[in-house]
C-alpha cells in the first residue's frame, strides 16, 4: 500500500508544537510518511530534515506546497500565518491539515473552509 506523503510547515526542530507533538505523532502512523519539512530558514530546515528523516527540506512554503511528491500539507505554525499557508496549499491542490484554531478570525476560517470545499 502506498503511504500518504506529508509535508509539514512549522517543523523547526528547536521550537514549537511541530517537533514536540505533530512530528512524533505523524512518525508513529503507519499509513503516513514524512516527506518534507519546512521552516523559515535553510539551516533549520536541513536540521529538521536530518533529525526527523524527511526526504526534502524547504524554507519557502510556496515551494513545498507545490512539490509533486507531497500529498498533504500540515500547517503547524503560529495562528497569524495559518490563512496564507493554508490557502497556498489548497490552491496547489493539496489536502491540508491546519492545527487549531483554523484562522485568526471567523472570516479567515470561512475563506479557508470555502476554498477547501
Amino acid at each position: 500500500m502506498k503511504k500518504i506523503r506529508v509535508g509539514i510547515i512549522g517543523a523547526n526542530v528547536n521550537r514549537g508544537w511541530g517537533p514536540r507533538a505533530h512530528l512524533p505523532a505523524l512518525l508513529a502512523l503507519p499509513d503516513f510518511e514524512l516527506t518534507a519539512v519546512c521552516t523559515s530558514r535553510p539551516e533549520t530546515a536541513l536540521e529538521s530534515k536530518e533529525q526527523f528523516g524527511a526526504q526534502f527540506a524547504f524554507h519557502d512554503y510556496h515551494e513545498m506546497v507545490n512539490h509533486p511528491e507531497i500529498d498533504i500539507v500540515s500547517v503547524v505554525v503560529r495562528v497569524p500565518f495559518h490563512h496564507d499557508m493554508t490557502i497556498a496549499a489548497l490552491n496547489a491542490g493539496k489536502h491540508v491539515f491546519t492545527e487549531w484554531p483554523l484562522g485568526a478570525n471567523l472570516l479567515e476560517a470561512e475563506a479557508m473552509a470555502d476554498l477547501a470545499r
